[in-house]
């Protein structure tokens, strides 16, 4: 069991939570995740550590309430216990002879980014963050990323935080403007990272993104969370999740995370009626 120990509302969908993880603390990596079980004969899902302490023993997670699993997780509170907890899983990001990174993280997806962002701002590289939501009601991390890096740049959607575009508006004019990136790390959306990898293809930027996909057991036994890469089949869970974006074959990516569509909403609504039924019971 696993005590919660803080717990932030983000936005109206995105929830933080500092676990009590003191064997996950010791190890945890930026890039690595964790698969955790909200109570017995649950699912399993993974989450990304999107910050650790290692002597305090703790481990930050951060997630949106999309399906059943997240939703459970999201009516928990400062006290309460995560029966399963495990990690660190997947390779940990490495970062090799980088001086100037742009860091990018679309929704979500700057939950991923930003320990990304803070390692690499630790060791002395200069970081441009550039982070895109739908609006300014969504924007989450704001503050923690503008300290992990030189230069934040936040977009939205709509325009509502008075910067109207996408991440890759941003990104070309940095490049245009004469920035040379060793690196760009994108993360968020697949349709996202596939527009990121395709701008910095044409300007021949190494490019990493980190693929989630359905993911079960997270040793690679299952191979749910296969993706093809330069051509070869590889698994998100001990593979990656960091993955050149260039090899990556985004368009197949998007078709497999639609599969399951249908299942997922069914088992949402079935959770919504047990919710319903034990009110009215």
């Amino acid at each position: 069991m696993f005590k919660i120990l803080e717990k932030r509302v983000l936005n109206p969908d995105v929830k933080l939570m500092v676990i009590d993880a003191p064997v996950v603390a010791k190890k945890a990596e930026p890039g690595q995740f964790i698969i955790l079980r909200v109570r017995e004969g649950g699912e399993r899902i993974p989450l990304t550590i999107a910050d650790y302490d290692r002597e305090n023993g703790t481990v930050t997670i951060i997630f949106q309430e999309v399906g059943k699993t997240t939703r459970l997780l999201g009516t928990l509170n400062e006290g309460d216990y995560i029966l399963d907890f495990v990690g660190p899983l997947g390779i940990a990001s490495h970062f090799e002879n980088v001086k100037n990174v742009a860091v990018i993280g679309g929704g979500l997806g700057a939950a991923i980014a930003y320990p990304q962002a803070k390692k690499l701002n630790s060791m002395g590289v200069k970081v441009d963050a550039i982070i895109g939501f739908r609006n300014k009601d969504l924007i989450i991390l704001e503050e923690e990323m503008k300290k992990a890096s030189n230069r934040l740049f936040v977009t939205t959607d709509d325009g509502s935080n008075g910067n109207k575009g996408f991440v890759t508006d941003v990104l070309r004019k940095l490049i245009e403007e004469g920035n040379k990136y060793d690196l760009v790390i994108a993360i968020g959306p697949l349709v996202m990272m596939k527009a990121v990898s395709d701008l910095t293809k044409s300007y021949g930027v190494k490019t990493v993104v980190s693929m989630n996909p359905v993911m079960i057991d997270g040793t690679g036994m299952c191979g749910g969370c296969r993706v093809t890469v330069g051509g070869e089949i590889k698994f998100a869970c001990v593979d990656g999740p960091d993955f050149d974006g260039h090899l990556i074959d985004f368009d197949e990516a998007i078709r497999r995370q639609a599969m399951y569509k249908t299942e997922e909403r069914q088992s949402l609504e079935e959770h919504y009626c047990r919710l319903g039924g034990l009110k009215n019971g």
